[in-house]
């Protein structure tokens, strides 16, 4: 009986292991734009991390790099919102410059383009009977595109996010406080820059 229990406790632990699914595992409806200028429509399945993009028309399956792809819009159902990602020149560990694709969170006074990466991360538990487990976490990483074009990647917390926005930085602050939002939080972070913009519209 109490090895039964164990076998219980280790699988509700172990589940997260397992039984996470993320959005690049999936096939999106959406379009692709490729360097040619011609437009895709169909399924499609995205890996940021290799910078692949596979696309379904109809029984047709293609895969692109990067470099083929201009930009391409997907309708994500794990979070039942339009995703838009682009092919930008960006330099990753002292490499060139090469074409990589950013998803577009926020455009606007302050543009703010989001990477996704898989990362195991040490997690301690009392139930689990060594203390600690590793699962893999979606990790997203963002980065800002300046006026002149150049990528650079924010490592910031939430005072950085304040010192960016300077002068807006208390109006920003109030509203993030009176609708709780949490500056770790993907999209909760996407309606904090897309206020911030807004101070700046006419």
């Amino acid at each position: 009986m109490r090895i039964l229990f164990l076998f219980f406790i280790l699988s509700s632990v172990a589940f997260p292991l397992t039984g996470q699914q993320f959005a690049f595992e999936y096939w999106h409806t959406g379009k692709v734009v490729l360097d040619t200028g011609d437009t895709l429509r169909g399924n499609i399945k995205y890996e940021m991390q290799s910078d692949i993009l596979q696309v379904q028309v109809d029984r047709k399956l293609e895969s692109f790099t990067a470099r083929k792809v201009l930009y391409f819009e997907i309708f994500d159902e794990t979070v039942k919102r339009y995703r838009n990602f682009y092919s930008l020149p960006f330099s990753q560990a002292g490499q060139y410059k090469a074409p990589i694709f950013f998803e577009l969170l926020e455009e606007g006074k302050l543009t703010v383009l989001c990477r996704e990466s898989l990362e195991y991360r040490t997690t301690s538990s009392s139930f689990y009977y060594y203390g600690n487990y590793n699962r893999i976490v979606l990790v997203n990483k963002y980065f800002l595109l300046k006026e002149n074009g150049d990528i650079v990647e924010f490592k910031g917390k939430k005072n950085d996010w304040y010192e960016l926005m300077r002068s807006k930085a208390e109006e920003v602050e109030r509203y993030v406080k009176s609708n709780r939002l949490d500056f770790d939080e993907k999209y909760e972070l996407s309606r904090i820059i897309s206020f911030y913009n807004s101070l700046f519209k006419n």
